[in-house]
């Protein structure tokens, strides 16, 4: 799946990209498996939330370069050729809409194992928040995982996003003492992350 810097933004909260989610009750809100043409629409809300919570925390040309053609090639891409293990997209929609994704795996950590899955981007568009997308995201994923096998679940999300991790720990996730320094510019600057873990059920 494409790079996310290991970002986790929601917090319960079709393809026409140009503009932003059904906003109202009324939409039919829904979760399923993403498919290669929902690419441009995950690229579209990756964007604005990317942006949003990397405003004025990494210099300009990075939030300059999360733009919805950059996300949603990479997308378009893992799609058409899934990397191997348990990974997936899932993709919140609110009537025919995509408002939010999800995509995870099998962790990439050098301390995990075999059973640990991670979720490696989770975002809903600010619009469509604190309608339960989030919560429905994360069960999706928690589902695939566990039919795969996995009995660890983690996300590394900033440090002081305060928001996403009153979100995670909700549903059950708690910090597990892991962090980590992403280089965020060609500079060196870098971002703090700190891992939040939680055991599935089988």
């Amino acid at each position: 799946m494409p790079d996310s810097h290991g970002q986790g933004h929601d917090h319960d909260q079709g393809h026409d990209h140009d503009r932003g989610p059904a906003q109202g009750p009324l939409a039919d809100a829904s979760v399923r498996r993403a498919g290669v043409n929902d690419a441009p629409a995950v690229g579209y809300v990756q964007a604005e939330v990317w942006r949003a919570a990397y405003e004025g925390k990494v210099p300009a040309e990075v939030t300059s370069a999360f733009t919805p053609t950059a996300f949603g090639n990479a997308w378009r891409d893992s799609l058409a050729t899934p990397p191997p293990g348990a990974h997936a997209l899932f993709v919140a929609l609110a009537g025919g809409q995509v408002v939010g994704f999800v995509a995870v795996g099998p962790s990439q950590d050098p301390d995990s194992d075999a059973t640990t899955g991670e979720v490696t981007a989770l975002g809903v568009h600010p619009a469509g928040r604190r309608q339960g997308h989030g919560s429905r995201l994360l069960n999706a994923g928690v589902d695939h995982l566990t039919t795969a096998g996995a009995e660890q679940l983690s996300i590394w999300i900033l440090v002081d996003d305060e928001q996403t991790r009153a979100f995670l720990t909700g549903a059950g996730f708690a910090p597990d003492g892991a962090y980590r320094d992403r280089v965020v510019s060609a500079d060196g600057e870098v971002l703090r992350e700190v891992r939040l873990s939680c055991t599935l059920s089988a």
